[in-house]
């Protein structure tokens, strides 16, 4: 059996798979992204899930992945205090904060193409430069996964998903540029490998047996497009989330700045990405914002709304944006408020903004002379029947929507199952495990509406 292990942003979520793919147990406990936040908070979650769980003593390897990019100033190893397992860590800067963006540009005239502010490099260069005393006192620089590895076998390392993200890493010649101690910077592994095997503390504390292989899925993104089944060029997978990343396969790599290209978990492909940053959050955000307790009653409200939201649009801008700006500063907007509306129209008009964003995304993705014809939707918004047939009939796209919605959870099992040699490739084990449960078809009739409301998005 498989523990399969995915660190979200306000969730963490762990499964056990048998090696038939089929999954007989699922749990999840709460997180914070709180700035005070102890990174303890992992190390509790997956304690509280281990109690939940059944089966856990048969499991024979663990796979990990996790959000990003999300930096980690870790102080020393793995110790055991009070009966609880820690790892001595400074307070986590997660892939929202973009507090770096004063050392955005040094890094991206170092690397040779535009990195923003979210990703490490500006983050750990920020940390020397404007907090020396941290800074030394840092033994290692981890990813959030990567620390929760850490803590379960001593072995730290970074996991660098696939070719073409040279960009967004480091090499000794970088560190050397930008003045980074290389020694706080741990090797590379590739998805698919181990970070080392369960030290007997950590077995103990979660109850676990010691000396099975500690395995990286690659960071979540990466596993969740293994569990949508986006294994061909055309098929998309629609990650949603607090934030949320539409992969792309493709067949060739493409050069286009406002997107991201690097390695297809299945090869020769490609995974062209764009990733929007607050879609979850503005749902969230708004269901707050509008004194509404529960995300049932914010969906039944939106769907009182006419399509359209009276010409009410929303640009869900609310702590910068990735694709397709890449701009630190930009933020969200309401356009065409008057006398008619109300609150089921701004409820509504944030879910059409979500597909507003992702249509925007896509339609740089086919500037470039590739195709999308499905979006394979996963998480927990893929279960929000109206939020699907928005974005079918905003994105001309047929939406897809798996059996298991944690993808990343059933992709973590693929990679595992290769892993102990349960399957011969990665393709073969989504093709003969990944279920799709419904298919949501663009409405024809609303395509002239959302193309001239799509048009006052843009501007």
């Amino acid at each position: 059996m498989l523990l399969t292990v995915d660190i979200g942003t306000s969730s963490f979520k762990s499964a056990i798979f048998d090696y038939d793919g089929k999954r007989l147990s699922f749990a999840s406990s709460p997180l914070s992204m709180d700035i005070n936040a102890d990174c303890s908070q992992w190390l509790k979650a997956f304690k509280d899930c281990c109690q939940k769980l059944e089966n856990l003593a048969k499991v024979e390897a663990v796979v990990i992945s996790g959000n990003g990019p999300s930096l980690v100033p870790v102080f020393g190893g793995p110790k055991v205090e009070n009966g609880e397992l820690s790892v001595p860590a400074g307070r986590t800067r997660f892939w929202l904060n973009r507090s770096a963006a004063k050392y955005q540009e040094e890094v991206s005239a170092v690397m040779g193409g535009f990195v923003d502010a979210c990703f490490f490099l500006p983050k750990i260069l920020k940390i020397k430069n404007e907090d020396e005393q941290l800074y030394l006192k840092t033994k290692t620089f981890l990813g959030v996964p990567e620390y929760f590895a850490y803590a379960l076998t001593g072995a730290a390392k970074t996991v660098f998903p696939s070719e073409g993200f040279d960009r967004w890493f480091w090499n000794d010649a970088v560190l050397e540029k930008l003045g980074l101690d290389a020694a706080k910077f741990p090797p590379f592994i590739r998805p698919g490998e181990a970070y080392g095997k369960i030290t007997q503390t950590a077995a103990d504390t979660f109850g676990i047996t010691k000396n099975i292989p500690v395995i990286t899925g690659g960071p979540d993104f990466f596993a969740a497009i293994m569990g949508s089944g986006a294994m061909k060029p055309s098929q998309a997978c629609d990650r949603t989330g607090s934030s949320e990343g539409i992969n792309l396969c493709t067949q060739n790599m493409v050069l286009d700045r406002r997107l991201m290209s690097y390695g297809h978990p299945v090869k020769p492909y490609w995974n062209l990405s764009g990733t929007i940053n607050t879609t979850g959050k503005a749902i969230e955000w708004c269901k707050d914002f509008l004194g509404i307790n529960s995300y049932d009653d914010f969906f039944a409200l939106a769907q009182k709304s006419k399509t359209g939201s009276g010409g009410l649009v929303f640009v869900p801008y609310l702590s910068g944006e990735r694709a397709p700006i890449w701009n630190s500063n930009a933020r969200a907007l309401w356009r065409g408020i008057g006398l008619s509306t109300g609150r089921s129209e701004f409820a509504n008009s944030v879910l059409e903004g979500i597909g507003f964003a992702i249509r925007d995304v896509i339609g740089v993705m086919e500037i470039n002379n590739v195709h999308v014809d499905e979006l394979r939707v996963t998480g927990r918004l893929a279960a929000v029947e109206s939020l699907n047939q928005i974005k079918a009939d905003i994105s001309g796209k047929q939406v897809i929507t798996p059996v298991i919605k944690e993808t990343e959870l059933l992709g973590l099992a693929i990679t595992g199952l290769c892993f102990m040699n349960k399957f011969k490739s990665i393709a073969e084990a989504s093709s003969a495990i990944v279920k799709t449960e419904a298919t949501y078809e663009p409405n024809q009739k609303n395509a002239d509406l959302y193309k001239e409301l799509f048009l006052e998005y843009k501007k």
